[in-house]
């Protein structure tokens, strides 16, 4: 099982691109929104990759954080969405956006990306909307880790030296540090499930808070969730 390739970007395709590995090219199929934020050929870049294996071949697919990749190996499970839907609806909306359209059952956002109709959509949300819960979580668990871009070798090309972006900081900034909207959304999920709500209900009434508040912390999120799931007089 190949879980990561980290090395040179050596040219990029229309839906692929080349990493050159210590002399060995991989392959690795990519959404548009990842192929959008890749560096330039010849500059160093790391992906985690799903390896799918048919008789016809094996192909990687690369994605920039676990949680991408999670959601990836997730939508595969529904009837009739393969690796192409997977790609088109990571690549149009996102892990994020896409956890809060399964949760709150908005198919119709799912419908928007390419070649991704209304009958794939729903059956989308009708059968992973019970199963967001545990990858919206895992955001919180693994933050946006991404997957650690090298230093290379002028001369030879190997990796040598792991940094922690792919652009140097300038001075005086601070390292990027993981989304804090999506890790206020996990610990508002953790605390809703404490005070005994099913996830279901609680990533439903937790994504409808953080659309209504972009940016909200922790307790505002947990404070608005409580107020969506409050019995209606």
């Amino acid at each position: 099982m190949i879980g990561r390739v980290a090395g040179r970007l050596v040219y990029r395709a229309q839906d692929h691109v080349l990493i050159d590995v210590r002399g060995v090219g991989y392959l690795v199929h990519v959404s548009d929104r990842v192929m959008a934020s890749l560096p330039r050929n010849g500059e160093a870049v790391a992906l985690f990759t799903e390896l799918q294996v048919r008789e016809d071949g094996w192909t990687l697919f690369g994605f920039p954080t676990l949680v991408e990749k999670e959601w990836h190996r997730l939508l595969l499970t529904v009837q009739g969405v393969g690796s192409k839907v997977s790609l088109a609806l990571l690549g149009a909306l996102g892990p994020d956006a896409l956890g809060r359209a399964i949760a709150l059952g908005d198919w119709a956002t799912l419908a928007r990306a390419k070649g991704v109709g209304p009958r794939t959509a729903q059956r989308v949300v009708n059968e992973l909307r019970e199963k967001a819960p545990g990858v919206m979580a895992m955001a919180g668990l693994v933050g946006t880790s991404t997957a650690t871009t090298h230093t290379l070798d002028p001369e030879e090309g190997d990796v040598v030296e792991p940094v922690e972006d792919a652009a140097p900081a300038k001075k005086g900034s601070r390292r990027r540090e993981p989304d804090g909207s999506a890790l206020a959304q996990a610990d508002a999920l953790s605390a809703l499930g404490n005070l005994g709500y099913a996830p279901g209900e609680a990533v439903q009434a937790v994504a409808q808070a953080a659309d209504a508040n972009p940016g909200a912390g922790t307790p505002d999120l947990i404070r608005a969730a409580l107020r969506l799931l409050a019995p209606k007089e």
